[in-house]
Order: structure tokens, then sequence, then C-alpha cells
């Protein structure tokens, strides 16, 4: 059966991504999320199920910090990037598994976890 839509296709990507990767709590798996006003990540230990931490360029203290509510722009998922290594060291976090969620590795997705790299976080 031929794929209907984008989001379609980016939910098949997501299941065959999902099917190699699994997060532990010595290296959670970091899910992102895209959406047409945000972009969203949380860092989660499969093992047990439940999420270790989370970010998005809509919480309060990514709007403190950098002074907009938005993730429109690739700048947006480069401070999101940086806002969400300075949390992961703080709770120890270092070695992380990157789920791009179905996303074509480009644009936000790539900035994203380059910015991710250059704060200290190895994947």
């Amino acid at each position: 059966m031929a794929v209907k839509t984008r989001r379609e296709g980016r939910i098949i990507r997501h299941k065959r991504i999902r099917k190699k990767i699994f997060g532990t709590s010595e290296r959670p798996r970091l899910a992102f999320y895209r959406s047409l006003n945000a972009l969203y990540a949380q860092l989660i230990n499969d093992e047990t199920g439940e999420t270790i931490l989370s970010s998005s360029t809509i919480d309060k203290g990514y709007v403190e910090k950098f002074g907009k509510r938005s993730g429109k722009s690739i700048q947006d998922a480069v401070n999101l990037g940086k806002h969400l290594a300075e949390k992961a060291k703080e709770r120890g976090v270092v070695n992380i598994v990157f789920d791009r969620g179905g996303f074509l590795y480009h644009g936000k997705v790539k900035a994203f976890a380059d910015s991710l790299r250059e704060n200290g976080l190895n994947f």
C-alpha cells in the first residue's frame, strides 16, 4: 500500500528507527519532535518507561533564557540543543541515543544534533 501523506511517511520511518534503538539508564534515548510552531525533546529510559527530562521551545525556562517562544528557525533548534545539554549535564547524563523521530536528518534536526554535540553530549 502506498504512503498517502507526509505524516504517514514520517510515522513509518519512525517505527523503522525505533526497532533499532533503545534507551537505558546509562544511555537514555533522546526523542526529538518538531511541530509547525515548536520543537520538543525528551530523554527517555526505555527500560522503565519513564522520561528523565524534557525541554521544548515553549517551556518557561527556555523562554526566560532565550527571550522568545518559538521553534520556527534553525537558531531555535541550536538554542534548544544548548538548553537541553545543560539540563542533561546537571542530571549527570553525557551519553545518549538520538531518535530523530522519523524526520530527515537536515535543517532543524541536524542543527539540534550538532548543538548537542558542541555542548558535550555524546551519541
